[in-house]
This record gives structure tokens, sequence and C-alpha cells, in this order.
């Protein structure tokens, strides 16, 4: 178990600016207006000899009215909650508001350690400017510029020394984080991708089993993608939200543009894409440009129709109806499943981990080379290659060349005769001998080396 430290404060204060300092990278995304993170965001960092769970939270607004601010201030209240030590940031530009001193008093009463940070301290010459903070009453007060790495580890010595004694499983890590090629099969990745409001952070909650990403009505609420990891049984989970997508062309907003292409980057680093659907309603031209990316990206896909609660609502349409719709907007991703879930009910939402684990079975399959070679002669001799210019094309043998996505290498006298339909009748007749569920297949055409030829 490691310990944790929870990253606290008023909106814009520069809480993920000094997240991304700690961690080494960006991150969670930092931009100037108020309120761009709204979720709890989780990362394991190395400090010195120990290793903590580091804990980014949106905004904390005391007093709200607004529904948004005020699910986002339970969200901080759950991090303080679970959190060894926090930190408390405040804004050397803007000064000690009542908020902060609202903020304050209530961290004071969760008799847990509390840092108070001052950011924006970019020079000695500002330091005099922290002074009236001191009147909030703790004896260390810790100066810093998250953005230009002042005072960083100082910040770092003082955490150090208020975190509990080592657990006795808490080993430190000291190999790089994986990539997606060599991380271990005991861990699934996991994105939940769709366009704006169809339920994604309400399903990563049921998922998860606790509510860990911010829900609310109003589209957009998620702007971050927000990895959370959990395990069950013996399989390690890490799932990530997205912001949803909308078309290009009503993007106006250039946080929205960044939002949209991190949610578009999550896809590369994930081994299963969980795509969304409102099933009240069809789907619409930008799911299926979603769908085409996820597919050329090379990732596992599963079709979720969620609000499948409401359909019983709407007297035309039922599960061949979605069925029928899904199929023909996607034609691309004929093989990925369907599965019908609300997510607010939690109906259906136990098939989904199962088919999850089934499906990177398939993603991570490898098929022995002479078993290939064998399904290769015979659909050969039952649907050989069409001849080019009257001359034979022919297949001299077939290996699988890596695995996520599972991709085959067919070695031919005359690549150039292997045209897009045959690609796809063998992409088509691999998936039939061998499964592939859920999973694209990339089929590669190569030239069979010659005698003599260098390699």
């Amino acid at each position: 178990m490691y310990p944790t430290v929870a990253i606290v404060g008023r909106p814009n204060v520069g809480k993920s600016t000094l997240f991304n300092r700690l961690l080494g990278r960006r991150k969670a995304i930092v931009h100037d207006r108020p309120g761009v993170t709204r979720d709890r965001n989780y990362e394991i960092i190395t400090w010195g000899d120990r290793e903590m769970i580091l804990v980014d939270t949106g905004g904390f607004e005391p007093d709200t009215d607004d529904d948004l601010f005020k699910s986002m201030r339970d969200q901080v209240h759950l991090a303080m909650e679970e959190a060894d030590v926090l930190i408390l940031v405040m804004d050397r530009q803007v000064g000690l508001t009542p908020a902060d001193e609202q903020a304050a008093q209530i961290l004071r009463s969760t008799q847990k350690p509390v840092l108070l940070v001052v950011n924006k301290v970019d020079t000695h010459l500002h330091e005099p400017d922290t002074s009236e903070f001191w009147k909030l009453g703790w004896p260390d007060l810790i100066p810093l510029s998250a953005e230009h790495a002042r005072g960083i580890s100082h910040l770092m010595e003082e955490v150090l020394a208020r975190l509990p004694p080592p657990h006795p499983c808490e080993g430190r890590r000291t190999e790089p984080e994986p990539d997606l090629e060599a991380v271990s099969p005991s861990e699934i990745r996991i994105a939940i991708l769709g366009r704006p409001n169809v339920g994604k952070s309400t399903l990563a909650n049921r998922l998860i089993g606790e509510n860990r990403h911010l829900v609310h009505d109003s589209p957009g609420t998620t702007m971050d993608a927000v990895d959370s990891t959990f395990t069950v049984g013996h399989r390690n989970f890490r799932i990530v939200d997205t912001a949803g997508i909308r078309r290009r062309s009503r993007v106006k907003d250039q946080l929205e543009v960044f939002a949209v292409s991190r949610a578009i980057r999550t896809i590369e680093r994930c081994h299963v894409t969980l795509f969304m659907l409102d099933a009240t309603r069809p789907p619409a031209t930008q799911d299926s440009r979603l769908v085409r990316l996820v597919v050329e990206r090379g990732r596992a896909l599963i079709f979720i129709a969620n609000r499948w609660d409401l359909v019983r609502d709407l007297p035309h349409r039922d599960s061949t109806v979605v069925d029928r719709e899904i199929r023909d907007t996607f034609p691309h991703a004929a093989w990925a499943p369907i599965l019908y879930t609300s997510a607010l009910t939690a109906k259906g939402c136990h098939r989904v981990l199962p088919e999850v684990e089934q499906i990177f079975e398939s993603f991570n399959q490898r098929i022995p080379t002479p078993i290939l070679n064998r399904f290769l002669r015979e659909i050969e001799a039952t649907n050989p290659p069409p001849q080019r210019y009257h001359h034979p094309v022919r297949i001299h043998f077939v290996t699988q060349s890596r695995i996520r996505p599972p991709t085959f290498a067919f070695f031919t006298n005359t690549p150039e005769g292997i045209k897009t339909p045959y690609r796809r009748f063998l992409a088509n007749q691999l998936r039939q001998s061998f499964g592939f569920r859920g999973t694209p297949i990339r089929v590669d055409i190569r030239r069979k080396r010659r005698l003599g030829e260098p390699s």
C-alpha cells in the first residue's frame, strides 16, 4: 500500500501544473481557465526512496451554487478522506481570499498533515508577497513556482517528513513504465470513447465500483483523459475516461481542441476501446469517423449501446433495430461485438469486463507458423489469388509478425498482384479459422526474397 498525497486548492491556482511537475511529464491539462481539472487524477511517483500516490483534484469552492462545482467539491472531499498528506495550494498573484480561508479551515478539521504552498513565487523578489498567508496559522509556509520548478525539492522534503512509516509490502519500483508492446498481460488498458454526454464517466464508475469520475448532466464535463486502476480477481485493469469528441466544425474552444487531441492519443496507449453509443438514437457520422480512427490505430473494439433502460419506452427501437444501425454505420468494424447496457442502472454492465478479457486474449493471440501455413495451403487450394497479366500469383508462406494487433506477413512472388479484395478475404479467413474476436487483423503482403538478393 502506497501513501497518498492530495493536491487541493481553489480553481486556477496551479494544482495541475504542480502535479505535472512532480510527475515529470504533462499528464494533466493545464489552462488559464478555472475549473479545467474536474476528476481526481491519480499517478504513482517516486521521490527519494519512497513511492507515493499523487492525486490532482478539481478546483475547491467551499461555497458555490453551481451544480458542477458542487460535484467537483465532493470529489475533492473524497480525495481528502483517502490522503495521508494534503498540499494546500494558494496563488501569490491573487492573494489570500475568503475562499482560501474557508478551504484552510476545512483542511484543518481533517486532523491530517497539511502543507501550505504559495504558488507563482517565480523569484525571491516575490517572497514578501506571501506574508499575508501567515495569518492562516500554519507554522510552515512553502513558496514555490510550479511552472519554473522553484522550491519543488523543499516541498517534497516536507512531504517525505510527514508520510507514515513505510508499509512492509511497499517496495520501490526500479524498472521504467512499460510501453504497450512490453506491458504485462496482467494489466489490460481500456479506453472509453464516444461523443459528449453518452455516459462514459458513469460507465467508468460502474466498472471501478466507486464514484471516482465526475458525472454531470452537462456535456463536456470530462475535460482530461483520466486513468483509474482497479483489480478484479487476478486481473489488473487501467481504465481511461476521455473527453467527449464532437464534430471538428463544432469545436471552437482551444481548450476543447486540446482535450479532444488528448482523447485521441489515449486510443494508442490502450489495448481495448469501449466505444459508447446512445441506444435511444441512431449513430452519427462523427461516430463513424471515431471508430475508423480506432480501427486504423489497430485497437481492439467493443460497441457499448448505453441507456438501454430508456429504449423500452421507444416503440420503434429494439435490439434488432440498434444492431442493424450499428452494422450499417460501421461496416469497417463488423467484427466488433455489441453489448447493451445501462450504466445508470447497472443493467448489462457485468458483461463488460469478461468481454474485455476475452477480446484482450484475441488481441494478444499468436498463431504458430506451421499452423498458419497449413491454413494457407487449404485456402489456396479453393481460392487462389487472381492472376496478374495471365501470370499466376503465388503466396509461398505466411507468418505472424506481431501481436496487438495481430499482424500477418504473406510472402509472395508478386506483391502488387494481391489486391484489396483478396487482402480482405485473407483477413476474413484468418478470423473464421482462429477467432480474433473484437480485434482488427492486419495483412502485410511482402515480396519473397530471391536467392542472392540482399536481405
